[in-house]
């Protein structure tokens, strides 16, 4: 298939104000300007009037894990009776068919990072999907587990104070992360020496299975590191994530960073990367109290690049494209706003080669925007995933159904 006459926002090296889009088998397999496009016996949607943008991808959201409408029945991300569990796997919990995935493909939300939320100090894995496809979501996995999930602050301490357990402190969830992950890499070294030493005369036994210890292995790899994500929004505990990665060579991703812009020439030092958000929303607790729509603007001054996430469903993810414009009202460019919902992502989450942009080879997730899809007033015409349309609407559709 072949887009044609369209305005492209390629989010790499170059843009075309009246290109052409080839793409098959899911790829993008040719992008070019008008002036150069030869005709092929392709299926052809004229896009004129309309700019194409790469599949929005929102870094840090729950989607699925709450089901939309619903109360406890829906409520599956947290599991906040032992603050302590790598061993979760979003991939179980996820409902694939919650209302909610419409909701951000209509919006050229086309992949998402969503797992267990922040109610313990170890919470368990993400995941990265396609927000449609398939009903079942073992089909829309673009990687599985994506991360492990760590939290520090007033929601694990808020969580478990309740009920006079460990932690109710930030030192005690520092702690809890700090043994289990000890105790992870002291596993590790005994598999290494069980298989080491496994058919000789020094033979030792086999360590027990520990399955928590075992989600965290991947942490410990050599290459293509496991992801930790750490929930952190006062700059106290961003400084504790970054002091445990650094203590066991974590890959860490600082989610939310809420106190970035305060500190944001100290984290310069350290290079991180952050995915910040949810920018709508109230300062609901203390922690919140340096909350602003200006924390991407005050990191790219200092050379941090930085995602932008909806943490749907604090904010509906749906709105994702306007989280980024709000970024632009706090400071941020036109132009890094736009990259922090598409390629930075990709880049933060280790997906660049796929995602994240128009480019010959990478996956064509794509969306046509009848305006700037920073202005409340535009929407999606078309979305597509993996070359597949999956939503379509307006003066597109006469041409689409004739295909």
């Amino acid at each position: 298939m072949v887009i044609t006459n369209v305005k492209i926002k390629t989010m790499s090296d170059k843009d075309y104000e009246n290109g052409y889009v080839r793409f098959d088998n899911g790829v993008f397999t040719e992008i070019g300007d008008m002036a150069d496009y030869v005709y092929t016996i392709d299926e052809v949607i004229d896009g004129k009037g309309l700019t194409m943008y790469p599949g929005f991808i929102d870094a840090h959201c729950h989607i699925g894990m709450w089901d939309d409408g619903l109360t406890f029945e829906g409520e599956d991300g947290n599991e906040d009776t032992d603050p302590s569990t790598p061993h979760l796997r979003a991939i179980d919990s996820i409902n694939a068919m919650d209302d909610c995935f419409k909701d951000a493909l209509w919006a050229g939300v086309t992949t998402v990072c969503t797992g267990v939320g922040s109610a313990n100090p170890i919470g368990g894995s993400f995941v990265v999907m396609s927000t449609s496809g398939s009903k079942r979501v073992d089909k829309l996995i673009v990687k599985s587990p994506a991360a492990i999930k760590f939290a520090l602050g007033e929601n694990p301490k808020n969580t478990y104070n309740d009920r006079n357990e460990t932690p109710v402190t930030r030192m005690a969830t520092a702690a809890i992360i700090r043994e289990q992950l000890m105790k992870a890499k002291r596993y590790l070294a005994d598999k290494r020496e069980y298989e080491r030493l496994k058919g000789t005369d020094d033979e030792v036994s086999e360590p027990d299975l520990d399955i928590k210890c075992e989600a965290l292995l991947p942490l410990f790899a050599k290459e293509n590191k496991l992801q930790a994500h750490f929930h952190c929004h006062r700059a106290d505990d961003i400084f504790t994530a970054i002091r445990l990665s650094k203590e066991f060579d974590l890959d860490y991703v600082l989610i939310h960073c809420t106190d970035g812009a305060v500190i944001a020439d100290e984290l310069s030092e350290d290079s991180p990367k952050v995915v910040v958000g949810p920018l709508f929303g109230d300062r609901g607790k203390p922690e919140l109290r340096n909350h602003g729509i200006a924390t991407p603007a005050a990191l790219a001054a200092e050379g941090i690049k930085c995602a932008i996430c909806t943490d749907h469903p604090e904010t509906p993810i749906q709105y994702l494209p306007l989280t980024a414009a709000l970024a632009v009202k706090g400071g941020l460019s036109r132009e890094e706003a736009l990259k922090g919902i598409t390629i930075y992502p990709a880049e933060i989450l280790g997906l660049s080669d796929k995602l994240g942009s128009i480019e010959v080879g990478k996956q064509a997730d794509f969306s046509l925007f009848n305006g700037d899809p920073l202005d409340l007033a535009a929407s999606a015409r078309l979305v597509a995933i993996n070359g597949n349309i999956r939503f379509f609407t307006g003066e597109l559709s006469e041409q689409i159904l004739k295909l």
